[in-house]
């Protein structure tokens, strides 16, 4: 697959898994007209169109040149640098921790919020148990660490189920591939080695269901002072 069909493979399939946990994470922080956002690793952008359609001025961070081009197709302002603020809430909904917390901060506002999120326990993801070797799992602590390493104040968490339904298998295969879960290597090993570790979840009408389990932490930009929390 090009990376461009990969991109849409993205938006089209696997982007919308995530769904709960983006409402959950609008819903707790009252995300609404008035919000500025940003989000990093904003993927295709549908995120920022959910915050979008409860108010909320957005403006989105992605590196990678194709999914970038789909938000903007969407109408989407964003770019591979963050630009504007002072924001009220970031986000970066990318499992991997991926997104430069340092380059964003100083567009937060003093007291706004940074939310980062990630996978929940492995026995609780049954996408780990299909990836097997590829999976890694997160870090006690993993999202609370990475926002003290930035200087925020952990303001409580939160868990969401964010199931992984496919219409089928080969869906889920491409799915998961957009996602960039699965180790590079020979396409076709890959994806046939995939489709295997997928064959206990394909229902009888040829879905696929692998429930998961997401974890979210809010972060604070502190009003004055160092970030005190310590990690346990």
């Amino acid at each position: 697959m090009t990376p461009t069909l990969v991109a849409r493979d993205w938006a089209e399939i696997q982007e919308r898994m995530l769904v709960p946990l983006y409402e959950a994470v609008y819903d707790r922080l009252d995300v609404a007209s008035g919000t500025r956002l940003l989000g990093l690793d904003c993927g295709a952008g549908l995120a920022l169109l959910l915050a979008a359609a409860r108010g909320a001025a957005v403006f989105g961070v992605e590196a990678d040149p194709d999914r970038l081009a789909l938000a903007r197709e969407r109408g989407l302002a964003a770019d591979r640098a963050p630009t504007g603020g002072p924001y009220d809430v970031v986000t970066d909904f990318a499992v991997d921790g991926s997104g430069d917390l340092a380059a964003v901060l100083p567009l937060v506002r003093r007291g706004g919020a940074v939310v980062l999120a990630g996978w929940g326990p492995p026995e609780r993801c049954a996408t780990a148990a299909v990836l097997g070797d590829a999976w890694v799992p997160p870090a006690r602590d993993a999202l609370e660490l990475r926002a003290y390493a930035a200087g925020l104040v952990p303001d409580g968490s939160g868990r969401v189920f964010c199931p992984f339904g496919y219409a089928d298998a080969d869906s889920a295969v491409r799915g998961l591939l957009s996602a960039g879960l699965c180790d590079a290597g020979d396409p076709d090993t890959v994806e046939k080695e995939l489709a295997e570790a997928l064959h206990p979840y394909v229902h009888a009408d040829g879905t696929v269901w692998l429930p998961n389990l997401f974890r979210y932490v809010v972060a604070r930009v502190p009003q004055g002072g160092a970030a005190g929390w310590t990690p346990h």
